[in-house]
């Protein structure tokens, strides 16, 4: 402590040696930071201007280039929290048919609880589009785009359990606490519209299994978190908890705020730029600012009646119409989850539940691609369907906790499963890879997570191993030490 420190006139005159040190350093960093910024600013011309001229070019959400042209610069994430059945959805199996009821007669996979015999699906499948896709009955509306859609059918993870297969999907580990994917991506690429968040969770009527971490920044600075949204409530005071003030005008309002900024920023500097002070004063700003913007853009009112038409009735219907809108806005990522919890967990009463969900997101998402279409933005948005894992094509015995003593329903199963890719840069109209005949296991050009997460970036324009942040001496990635590039995907 400074010998001046009773002295606040003499405090402000004299520093330690620890402070001393970190100014010079942080001003040497100052200058190379300048004039890499100078160039950044330049590119950025068409970004949306913040209300009252607000907007600071050293914030961390200012858009940035990535390593190389992308493809794709923003993303929405359909997120079917559960788990949905390959074998029920996009990866139909005639042996499952035609051995219905019987042991499964290939080796035995580790399951998390005890299966019986193979388990046919109780629905149709249908080819659709040029490319003859076969899409199961219960999605009608999507399987007319398959055309523009890369079905992955041989995706795999580590385990069969719902909270590391969360974390794994999402941020790229499935045991430590990493940044999740929207806020890597927003990291490396900023924000197009500074008045809303860059990354966005939705999540009708409460949180899916794992909460908020599901979207955590990690170590990454916390202004890259995910902010959760309730698509279930109408009303915005309701969406986004304290988005109005009632009791200050915004002129008093701004005035209040650059008082406790301008304390914070002191602050701040006094105490070698603290990362979660820093993240609450950039928290501060977003918060005033999304005053204006974020009424708007939650307000599906103003839509057309066709429109609203097109993506149906229900909160999911919802909720992929502000997606639209929030991309069209300059959101840079998006997730939306199908419900809290896990809906798709079917271990029992499958058809009936796979049939209801499929109900309630098939028109509204079909009618989100169509959506970008008319609007010229298909082109350059990443859009991806999937869960933390698939299920098995056996059926799941009764055990407790598990079902409620029924034989109609699918265990976990993390061996092999399905997603799909459309938009962005993907190359549309085809299947990749395969399962072995009953859809249990992964056998052909085998995809796993981190080869997703790879790809995906590849997409975004960024070289996945580059991507890094560093933290408690090592450069950390998404991927972590994994991952290929899944170059087939690729148009």
């Amino acid at each position: 402590m400074s010998e001046f420190s009773h002295n606040p006139e003499l405090e402000e005159a004299f520093m330690t040696r620890r402070q001393l040190l970190s100014r010079m350093g942080n001003g040497f960093a100052g200058l190379a930071l300048a004039g890499l910024l100078g160039d950044e600013a330049a590119g950025a011309q068409g970004i949306k201007k913040a209300s009252a001229g607000q907007i600071n070019n050293l914030s961390p959400l200012f858009p940035k280039k990535p390593h190389f042209p992308a493809k794709a610069k923003r993303v929405v994430f359909f997120f079917m929290n559960g788990g949905p059945s390959q074998v029920d959805t996009f990866d139909p199996k005639p042996m499952l048919t035609k051995y219905h009821g019987q042991p499964m007669p290939t080796a035995n996979l580790a399951t998390e609880r005890k299966t019986g015999t193979l388990y046919k699906s109780p629905y149709g499948f249908t080819k659709h589009g040029q490319s003859g896709i076969e899409v199961s009955d219960i999605f009608p509306h999507l399987g007319k785009h398959v055309d523009s859609m890369a079905v992955i059918r041989s995706m795999h993870a580590d385990v069969p359990n719902h909270e590391p297969s969360l974390l794994l999907m999402n941020c790229g580990d499935s045991r430590q606490v990493r940044p999740s994917f929207g806020s890597w991506l927003t990291y490396g690429l900023g924000s197009e519209n500074q008045n809303l968040p860059g990354f966005i969770a939705m999540c009708p009527n409460g949180y899916p299994i794992q909460d908020t971490q599901n979207w955590q920044s990690g170590f990454l600075p916390g202004v890259f978190q995910g902010t959760y949204i309730d698509p279930a409530q109408t009303d915005i005071r309701k969406i986004i908890e304290h988005i109005k003030n009632g009791n200050l005008p915004r002129e008093e309002q701004r005035a209040q705020l650059d008082l406790v900024q301008s304390l914070n920023k002191k602050h701040l500097e006094a105490h070698d730029k603290d990362s979660q002070l820093e993240s609450r004063i950039q928290s501060y700003e977003l918060a005033y600012r999304m005053q204006m913007d974020a009424s708007d853009a939650f307000d599906v009112s103003k839509e057309p009646e066709h429109i609203r038409t097109m993506y149906g009735e229900g909160v999911y219907a919802r909720q992929c119409l502000i997606a639209r809108r929030l991309l069209e806005r300059g959101v840079r990522f998006i997730q939306l989850y199908q419900g809290a919890g896990q809906p798709w967990d079917h271990h029992d009463d499958l058809e009936t539940g796979h049939r209801e969900l499929a109900r309630q997101s098939d028109q509204p998402i079909a009618a989100f691609i169509e959506d970008l279409k008319q609007r010229g933005m298909f082109e350059d948005t990443l859009i991806i369907w999937g869960g933390e894992f698939g299920r098995t094509p056996v059926v799941e015995l009764p055990t407790a906790g598990a079902n409620s003593g029924k034989r109609n329903g699918r265990d976990h199963n993390h061996w092999g499963f399905s997603m799909w890719l459309a938009g962005g840069g993907v190359k549309g109209g085809q299947t990749y890879g395969a399962t072995d005949d009953f859809g249990f296991k992964a056998t052909e050009k085998p995809v796993h997570v981190h080869d997703l997460h790879a790809t995906l970036l590849k997409l975004l324009g960024f070289d996945h191993t580059k991507l890094t942040y560093r933290y408690a001496g090592r450069d950390f990635r998404l991927t972590d030490v994994y991952g290929n590039v899944v170059q087939d995907l690729i148009a």
